[in-house]
């Protein structure tokens, strides 16, 4: 019997889709993500750019991929960092896919103007040692990379590393029947271990531990396994020394080392975005009532015919000389980007908080002086009086995530002869990672949303020119430099930070022209959305002249009068 050519070739078609649409839904390893990379480069050489960093410990690259047109680096910037922390692998996913997105929608008029005036700079994954154990065949929730260090400090590296007892290729957990005992299963979901709540007379009956053998016999199970320094404990603020995982010193590790560099090398950034266990787009922070001294006395304050603008009067009430919150103008963009945050990726609530010394988001704002925004990009709902983990299982069974959980299974393990012991608990990675098929969902989403908050950057205009004849061949010039965007022309954290830019205001007389009253070049005040500053000059002769203002976070803008 012939068949139609047609209805040969619409199986293929579907088969090719579903193909296709399944690999966009399935997460992938530092390999497969370096591929995509350089062939998004090969796709839109025009567009965008990938560059090498440095490689970690464990040999691989840390990887930008820059996307803009034009002078990329002279143009507002926004950097977008994923796997701040090894085991929130999707957020490897959602930087990349918005890569991904950005590029194949580079052809829409409105995109294809925001990459006119923004460049974005995509680093996919800066713990590659760490999330790569994902991918491998046996799967645990690493933080840390291939650096060998010594976490118990036995003079031993390495020597108690992770063992699956069950053969299942994961690591979990495994509870010990035992009278002195801590732990008690959870009136919730007797699945679950929970810490003996002694207020609540309740008395523990096992003992807890991650699933393995006590190899150097000190009591502690898998505490000093393969690697390593975790990227997210590495960053200056706050850095915690001799703290678990944080590394010798700060900026200790080539990639934590590499990504900081670049991004102070990179002034026109004015933002950053990190997908990672902090959060302040789920719920935003709150600024402190005492505001550093530093921003009571603004540098830059010029106005008209030179002079300063004024600056508030010192508070007579003591202020912190070191920023430690969040500051009041800054608190206000936060906001705004959370409910922005909210509304265009339908997220609910908002994740726990999760507090680490030395981690990128404060790094970011504290130190680097940029707008910073965190999130997980993904977390179920928390449940009054309920774990953590009996939460989560909860979510599971509603939203029908098949597989989450390994049943407790008695085994013999030789550290506790005599006592029943099981393996068994929550999968590695599951309480902090969505299902494989709901990535693309939550790319489209984000990509919205970065998207959305891109076109709120700051960008200036002339406003109010004049050019009035003042007698006898002299003129008054008079213009506004506003901002016409919703943030900042920097956030206000980096007001007094060596590694941002100030915005100047410069004016070049034409062939025989001369300022009379007015300083040629001076500094503008920093100017949040729709603020503005005036400047005005007596100039003599007629002819051209052109006056700049900005700064590479702002973009420069030009314009030219005619005195006549």
């Amino acid at each position: 019997m012939k068949i139609p050519v047609r209805k040969m070739i619409l199986p293929l078609l579907v088969l090719a889709y579903a193909i296709q649409v399944s690999a966009q839904v399935q997460y992938r390893n530092h390999s497969v993500q370096m591929q995509r990379a350089e062939s998004l480069a090969k796709e839109y050489p025009a567009l965008c750019s990938v560059k090498s960093l440095v490689k970690t410990a464990g040999n691989k690259d840390i990887i930008v991929i820059t996307i803009g047109t034009g002078e990329k680096d002279l143009k507002p910037g926004i950097a977008v960092i994923g796997g701040t922390e090894g085991n929130y692998i999707a957020g490897r996913e959602l930087s990349l896919g918005f890569a991904e997105n950005l590029l194949k929608e580079s052809n829409n008029t409105d995109i294809k103007e925001l990459l006119g005036k923004v460049t974005f700079y995509i680093f996919p994954d800066i713990s590659p040692d760490a999330s790569d154990q994902f991918f491998s065949g046996l799967k645990y929730d690493r933080t840390v990379n291939a650096r060998q260090t010594d976490n118990d400090r036995d003079f031993q590296n390495d020597e108690d590393p992770y063992e699956d007892l069950n053969g299942d290729g994961l690591i979990t957990l495994i509870r010990v029947t035992d009278p002195a005992g801590t732990w008690v299963q959870s009136s919730d979901d007797k699945r679950v271990m929970v810490a003996a709540d002694l207020s609540k007379g309740q008395t523990g009956s096992y003992q807890v531990y991650s699933e393995g053998f006590d190899n150097d016999k000190d009591g502690k199970f898998n505490e000093d396994g393969q690697g390593g320094v975790n990227s997210n404990r590495n960053f200056t603020y706050n850095f915690e020394e001799y703290g678990l995982n944080s590394g010798y010193h700060a900026m200790s590790e080539p990639e934590t080392k590499a990504v900081a560099d670049f991004l102070f090398d990179h002034f026109n950034i004015y933002m950053t975005l990190a997908f990672g266990p902090q959060d302040n787009l789920g719920q935003p922070l709150k600024a402190s009532e005492k505001q550093p001294e530093f921003l009571l006395q603004e540098p830059g304050m010029g106005r008209g015919m030179g002079m300063g603008m004024g600056s508030r009067s010192p508070s007579r009430e003591p202020a912190e000389r070191r920023l430690t919150a969040i500051t009041k103008k800054d608190e206000i963009i936060n906001k705004l980007v959370s409910e922005k945050y909210h509304e265009l990726t339908g997220a609910k609530g908002n994740p726990q908080a999760v507090q680490s010394p030395g981690n990128f988001m404060d790094w970011a704002y504290f130190h680097y002086g940029r707008y910073s925004f965190s999130t997980p990009g993904w977390w179920y709902p928390a449940e009054k009086g309920k774990s953590t983990d009996a939460a989560f299982l909860s979510f599971a069974e509603k939203k029908n995530i098949p597989d989450v959980f390994i049943p407790w299974s008695e085994i013999k393990h030789p550290d506790f002869p005599g006592k029943k012991t099981e393996v068994g608990g929550i999968k590695p990675f599951a309480l902090i990672n969505p299902p494989a098929d709901t990535l693309g969902d939550l790319i489209k989403s984000h990509y919205k949303f970065i998207t959305a908050v891109a076109a709120m950057h700051p960008e200036l205009e002339f406003l109010d020119t004049q050019a009035e004849s003042a007698g006898e061949n002299i003129y008054r010039v008079n213009l506004k430099v506003h901002n016409k965007g919703l943030f900042g022309t920097m956030a206000e954290a980096g007001i007094m930070n060596q590694w941002t830019r100030l915005m100047s205001i410069s004016i070049e007389p034409g062939k025989g022209q001369t300022i009379l009253s007015g300083q040629k070049i001076q500094r503008i005040r920093r100017l949040g959305g729709g603020e503005s500053a005036e400047y005005s000059w007596l100039v003599s002769g007629k002819g051209n002249l052109t006056v700049k203002a900005g700064a590479v976070n702002t973009g420069i803008i030009k314009t030219t009068l005619e005195l006549k």
